[in-house]
């Protein structure tokens, strides 16, 4: 990992940014947070816009997509403005997209009509088994993509997994 991060640092001396534009995909649960607080500290590094994605798929979202009036929407679009906020306020330019639907199908879309040079994602961490009968979004997007997927098993991270990605990150730069 500290060689990718020494990689993005040298690039942006050099005036080319590696990831110019970061799409996190969020599913409004605690398992974002891994994967928001990574992509805070790579954005930074990386100068990168970061766009948000919340795939709503709720039955009124699935049937009525951007017309749909539900409790759901109404969460979303609130915790979506919530983290851009979080992502302004360190100074990464964040916008948020709300879209309708299966989660796979519209990532997978987003990605095919918009670009970007990052995909990243938080995972549950499921067992082989779970994951072979349910599959998991993340899967299924990573193989229907041609642009790089980080992929963070939310489990595994803690504070102290954050702090020692900072760690790295300034160990990285001060080498520079």
């Amino acid at each position: 990992m500290a060689g990718n991060y020494r990689r993005i640092v040298e690039g942006w001396r050099n005036g080319v940014t590696m990831y110019k534009t970061i799409l996190v995909t969020l599913d409004n649960t605690p398992t974002d947070r891994a994967i928001i607080e990574h992509v805070k500290e790579l954005g930074k590094l990386a100068q990168s816009h970061v766009v948000l994605l919340h795939v709503a798929d709720g039955w009124a979202a699935r049937i009525y997509g951007p017309d749909a009036v539900s409790p759901e929407i109404v969460e979303d679009t609130a915790y979506l403005a919530k983290i851009r906020e979080e992502f302004q306020s360190v100074g990464i330019p964040a916008e948020a997209n709300l879209a309708y639907g299966d989660p796979t199908i519209e990532i997978v879309n987003w990605v095919k009509q918009k670009g970007c040079d990052l995909v990243a994602m938080s995972t549950h961490g499921h067992r082989f088994l779970a994951d072979l009968f349910l599959g998991t979004t993340a899967s299924r997007v990573q193989h229907r993509i041609s642009v790089p997927v980080l992929l963070l098993r939310a489990d595994l991270v803690s504070g102290v997994g954050l702090d020692k990605v900072r760690q790295v990150v300034a160990e990285d730069s001060a080498r520079l």
